[in-house]
């Protein structure tokens, strides 16, 4: 079967945040002594895709990007000018979507009153805030340097500079939640109308504090109950699920998850930043990933010191990992998306198929893939059933 191109996005890495919180695993490093090199790491972050566009150049010839995403760490320690500096240096080197999606995430202890209006002129149009709670017993626990009122605060501000598009990242299953404490983290996170809500389990990353030091957090059926019940909560207030942790008002979905959920291609530029590109000359989908340190990344200053590796993904191996990202969404995908975007015939994972379908794991549709309910309870297994 032929590998088409899909559509193309950019992930853009900014790795530095004022405090590392105890559950994080991201590539994230808290502030410390002499204040990072804002400016100088933009400049490498545009070295680093001029590099990538020379490796790719045939990859990526003729193709649009239609959404760019700003994640950390703490992307909105970088001020406006600095972020109106890069993308205008991307627009000079890749066609950019005129409706492209431009995502900055952000954190409410982080940004200063006035800085939102910079942003928006600089052609960030979604914001995304990482408020994880707004209960400031939960928010002290988890380690976050904002308060409830902060929160309400930036979110506000953002919306009065005229921001149309914004997501909210919750948590539930926090140390000793209970139901009624996740319900009211959603109600006072729909009171603030925004466009799309994150809402996600606490879970114990390794090589994190919490590993090292786990605090106590309800257990399964407890979590499952306030997931079970929140999901009805943002239902009635208007927001449609359409991934497993994600909840939009119609026609706000997030572009940029959704090319990654559907086994679309990614650069991944900034320290640690991971991408995916299919080269559908050689009939291959490539991953690439950079240097994760900060000053490791830097210092190759976007020569090939500035890449943590590269490889074509393994044939074997690609029915588990498109079914890794496909399987999130609530409405699957067509059928005929595997072949184009794998370049695998359907029926080398009809086996897999079968035995899930039997199961009750996938609906009975030979034109779509998609979990039932049941499916989604047991996604993991589901997955794995690819893996062969």
């Amino acid at each position: 079967m032929p590998l088409l191109a899909p559509p193309l996005s950019l992930y853009v890495h900014m790795p530095w945040c004022v405090k590392k919180c105890p559950y994080c695993d991201f590539n994230s490093h808290g502030l410390r002594g002499e204040p990072p090199p804002y400016e100088r790491y933009v400049d490498l972050l545009l070295a680093d895709l001029d590099a990538d566009r020379a490796d790719f150049a045939a990859a990526l010839h003729g193709r649009t990007v239609h959404s760019i995403f700003f994640g950390g760490g703490t992307p909105s320690l970088f001020a406006p000018e600095l972020i109106d500096r890069f993308l205008g240096g991307v627009r000079e080197r890749l066609p950019l979507a005129d409706d492209a999606e431009i995502t900055l995430e952000t954190n409410p202890g982080t940004v200063e009153h006035g800085r939102f209006d910079g942003y928006l002129a600089a052609g960030v149009n979604r914001l995304s805030f990482g408020i994880q709670s707004f209960d400031d017993d939960k928010l002290r626990r988890l380690g976050r340097i904002h308060s409830a009122a902060e929160a309400e605060a930036a979110v506000k501000s953002a919306q009065d500079a005229g921001y149309a598009n914004i997501n909210l990242d919750l948590m539930y299953a926090l140390p000793e939640q209970t139901l009624d404490g996740a319900l009211a983290d959603v109600a006072r996170a729909v009171a603030l109308a925004p466009t799309h809500i994150s809402h996600y389990q606490l879970t114990l990353e390794p090589n994190t504090a919490f590993a090292a030091n786990p605090p106590p957090l309800p257990d399964d059926d407890h979590a499952w109950a306030m997931q079970e019940a929140c999901e009805q909560a943002l239902a009635a207030a208007g927001y449609g699920q359409y991934e497993i942790s994600a909840y939009a008002r119609p026609g706000r979905r997030c572009v940029h998850n959704l090319n990654y959920w559907r086994f679309g291609d990614y650069l991944g530029i900034g320290a640690g930043a991971h991408g995916k590109l299919s080269d559908t000359a050689a009939g291959a989908v490539r991953r690439r990933w950079k240097t994760r340190h900060p000053r490791a990344w830097m210092d190759a200053a976007g020569g090939p010191g500035r890449i943590g590796g590269d490889q074509a993904v393994d044939v074997a191996e690609l029915p588990f990992e498109y079914m890794l990202n496909a399987l999130r969404l609530v409405d699957g995908v067509p059928m005929a998306d595997f072949a184009s975007r794998t370049g695998l015939p359907a029926e080398q994972i009809a086996p897999a198929l079968a035995r899930c379908r039997e199961r009750g794991w996938l609906v009975d549709d030979p034109a779509l893939l998609r979990t039932t309910e049941l499916g989604q309870r047991f996604l993991n297994d589901v997955i794995a059933a690819f893996l062969d």
